[in-house]
């Protein structure tokens, strides 16, 4: 399967076999306009190729699926910004190469989910760069996403 976001439509598609299997409209986090993630706290959505490398059936927001954020190309620029070390930019490929999930506590941020809604019941762009859908979408998406599934996040 693929999952993907489009950012500006504010909307989620998941594919599979080559038809759409389901359609939502998501919540991004405030930043998200101002372009792709680019490290922790920036409140903005990546962009990008990543999978989905984390399922919580426990999360404080309904469901979520942890993707693969940040993937080579996030490490390899915040490598050369000078904000993570080349241990840490080496560890994030290899992760991508193996299909693990990345290193979530570096300077460039971690814990992107696809996830449900906010308990509080909060509308709009509310997330910390996370996508947020209504529960029953979140649910159909949990049941047919694995580990592994390629996540397309797009501007």
């Amino acid at each position: 399967m693929t999952i993907r976001v489009y950012k500006a439509q504010r909307a989620l598609e998941a594919w599979r076999d080559g038809r759409c299997v389901l359609r939502a409209g998501v919540s991004l986090g405030p930043g998200a306009a101002e372009g792709r993630k680019l490290r922790e706290g920036d409140l903005r959505t990546p962009e990008g190729g990543y999978f989905v490398c984390a399922k919580n059936a426990s999360s404080k927001y309904y469901l979520s699926l942890g993707i693969s954020y940040p993937n080579a190309r996030d490490a390899r620029e915040g490598f050369a910004r000078g904000e993570i070390t080349g241990e840490q930019l080496e560890a994030i490929i290899s992760a991508e190469i193996g299909r693990r999930r990345p290193d979530w506590d570096t300077p460039l941020g971690g814990f992107v989910m696809i996830h449900g809604e906010h308990p509080g019941g909060r509308t709009g762009d509310w997330t910390a760069g996370c996508a947020a859908l209504k529960n029953a979408d979140m649910r159909a998406l949990f049941e047919m996403a694995e580990i592994g599934d390629e996540v397309e996040i797009l501007p």
